[in-house]
């Protein structure tokens, strides 16, 4: 195999790292060629390390890859966009942490992921700018949530019943959280295992799935509708991945916060 052969570009997200040996940091990165991929970045604790400033958590960087034997190799890195103004505000720090550890849970290796690269890109993309003004995108992580679930097979079906198919009407439905959509009143009469869905709530996941973000972000959703939202979501989130999604953790509390009286 040629040198030219074993030393490939591409561009990476960096969604997750951890140190090994004495100086060395595997990186878990999403890549729009090759899906998610880890590789290592040798030497890159030391402090004469100039690599270091261009694999920060969350960066978008350039990088020339070797081919290794457990891990490929970083031999060069370039910041593509580094977010700046998103690393200097908490809550958008959270929010990034929470898009990156999602997608790193939905991701693949050696697919072809440039939908999800191009979504992860754009909700970053989106917290940096909204940290410069120091305006928080309210909708953006629900709206995020309900894309990634589409593009990655897994949308819930939020438009017709799941037993009989028929278009829901807007009434109460109820919700079957394990199959991953809802059931109109008549269906759900002969279940136990469902629970109810109000017309607001149902008609906000419709929205968020369904429609583009520059409609989504402009729209002012009250908080209690929003929070049920957020509430479906997290909790078939938890179902598909059967876990808890660690960084939600840290997004509550600094919504604590925040927002006591609401929390």
């Amino acid at each position: 195999m040629s040198t030219r052969e074993r030393i490939r570009s591409t561009h990476a997200l960096i969604l997750r790292r951890r140190d090994v040996n004495d100086a060395d940091r595997v990186l878990t990165v999403l890549t729009p060629g090759d899906g998610k991929v880890e590789l290592i970045a040798k030497g890159v604790r030391k402090t004469t390390s100039r690599k270091a400033g261009h694999l920060e958590l969350f960066a978008h960087a350039a990088l020339l890859v070797a081919q290794g034997r457990t891990w490929d190799i970083i031999t060069e890195a370039q910041t593509v966009e580094s977010f700046r103004h998103l690393r200097e505000n908490l809550d958008a720090i959270a929010a990034a942490s929470y898009v990156c550890e999602l997608v790193d849970s939905f991701a693949e290796s050696d697919d072809e992921v440039r939908p999800l690269w191009d979504l992860a890109l754009f909700a970053l993309r989106t917290l940096d700018e909204s940290a410069e003004r120091d305006q928080a995108p309210a909708n953006l992580l629900a709206w995020f949530d309900l894309q990634l679930l589409s593009l990655t097979g897994f949308q819930p079906q939020l438009f017709r019943c799941l037993d009989c198919e028929k278009t829901l009407e807007p009434t109460t439905n109820f919700l079957a959280l394990h199959e991953g959509g809802v059931l109109c009143a008549q269906c759900a009469a002969r279940r136990t295992d469902v629970e109810a869905l109000d017309v607001d709530t149902l008609k906000l996941l419709r929205f968020f799935q369904s429609q583009p973000w520059a409609a989504v972000a402009p729209v002012t959703v009250r908080a209690a509708i929003l929070r049920r939202v957020e509430s479906v979501i997290n909790r078939y989130l938890i179902v598909i991945l059967e876990r808890q999604v660690r960084s939600t953790l840290f997004l509550r509390r600094l919504a604590a916060i925040s927002h006591p009286a609401e929390a």
